[in-house]
């Protein structure tokens, strides 16, 4: 006989521990039976344990992320759930029992005794807004109250899994020349403090006036050789700043307004910026969102400081009766004509939703055509870049030796 720990759910769906002696697992699976409670697991009660000391799920509870795409892929399931017939805490008890996260886990399981203690779904994850944002609320408020939580669900679930592919696209597009051009930083430190001083020793000795750019690299490369910890720390330092700055408020209006000016990557970031308004929008209100509650979360949601600006200032227009269009119209300079028109267009017909859903949808298939179309035009550039490194140094070392060969002559 062994001790068997279960937990469960009893006939009311509240949530039960027991520990009982069996002998086996398949005996507690009648012992539960009998006291009219199903089971969601069972551990085998053992003496010392380590486990039984630190609490490895309270841990990962606490260190744990719940990752977009488990949050899409649980959205989806429940949506589906729902739409099967399952009450809300039976598919949140499913979703608790398939997921691998032990943060994912310990939030759906309150989610669920929040629930069985009268409170709504809604209020529930707003309780946990590092992992329901509050896009995620309103649209999950909007289905409950209209009796559509299913078709939230799923809508929420399309939004969601739009956006994160197109993150993705654009960090994945960005990432060949990141990588490129860190390689060359690196190569080039390398051949500052290992390879240079044995072609420049050379120059030394030799007593003659140098061009400017082989004295550049002479005095860069004797730091390097001298200083090597400062030059490096210095570097790994600067990177440092520069990314904390543009994480400032100064940094990000600084970075927010560069960005779509820059050729190429600013219609990129244009179209982007469009494509998750849009997309944002439509789907609240197709939820059932109003239109105030709908910009303010939408404001939230992008992240260019002066498009927030439109969208909060189109926020106060519509407050006081001015049409929706009008703040996209006039701000052709960030967002394309297209946009305004589109949802002028969904303000005549009365389909302010659906236009949006179309317009989110067209400007996701530019962004993933540009994002493939980046790195054609990305590795030429790259090139000059390259070529531009390696004839500085080519020049620099060159010229020299001709210096040289002219003396002797």
């Amino acid at each position: 006989m062994a001790k068997f720990t279960y937990t469960g759910l009893d006939t009311e769906g509240k949530k039960v521990k027991e520990t009982v002696t069996a002998d086996d697992r398949y005996a507690v699976y009648d012992i539960a039976r009998s006291n009219n409670h199903t089971v969601e697991s069972i551990e085998e009660s053992s003496g010392f344990a380590l486990k039984n000391l630190i609490n490895m799920d309270a841990i990962n509870y606490k260190l744990g992320k719940v990752k977009q795409d488990e949050l899409v892929m649980m959205t989806r399931n429940l949506g589906s759930m729902l739409t099967a017939g399952l009450t809300i805490t039976r598919a949140l008890s499913v979703i608790e029992r398939q997921s691998t996260n032990a943060k994912l886990k310990g939030v759906v399981k309150q989610i669920i005794d929040n629930i069985n203690k009268g409170g709504q779904f809604f209020e529930a994850l707003a309780a946990f807004p590092e992992v329901f944002s509050d896009l995620y609320v309103a649209m999950i408020k909007a289905g409950e109250e209209s009796g559509n939580l299913a078709d939230s669900l799923q809508t929420l679930a399309v939004q969601m899994e739009r956006s994160a592919n197109l993150k993705k696209k654009i960090k994945g597009a960005m990432m060949y020349p990141s990588i490129v051009l860190m390689a060359m930083v690196i190569i080039g430190v390398l051949m500052m403090i290992f390879v240079m001083p044995q072609i420049t020793g050379v120059f030394k000795e030799m007593g003659t006036d140098l061009p400017v750019t082989t004295q550049f690299l002479i005095s860069a490369s004797d730091f390097f050789v001298e200083y090597t910890v400062l030059a490096v720390g210095g570097m790994i330092g600067f990177v440092i700043l520069l990314l904390y700055g543009l994480r400032t408020k100064y940094g990000k209006i600084a970075t927010s307004w560069l960005v779509p000016k820059l050729p190429v990557i600013g219609t990129l970031a244009k179209e982007t910026n469009s494509a998750r308004t849009a997309r944002t929008l439509s789907s609240l209100l197709n939820s059932g969102v109003d239109v105030m509650q709908a910009l303010e979360i939408t404001e939230e949601v992008v992240q260019n400081y002066f498009y927030k600006q439109i969208i909060r200032s189109a926020r106060d227009r519509v407050e006081k009766g001015t049409p929706l269009s009008e703040s996209f119209v006039e701000r052709t300079d960030l967002y394309p004509v297209l946009v305004g028109e589109m949802i002028l267009v969904g303000e005549e017909t009365g389909q302010i939703a659906g236009m949006l859903g179309e317009l989110a949808i067209f400007y996701e298939t530019e962004v993933e055509r540009k994002t493939k179309d980046l790195s054609t035009i990305i590795e030429p550039l790259l090139m000059v870049v390259i070529g531009g490194g390696v004839g500085f140094f080519a020049l620099a070392l060159i010229a020299p030796i001709y210096s040289i060969g002219d003396g002797i002559k």
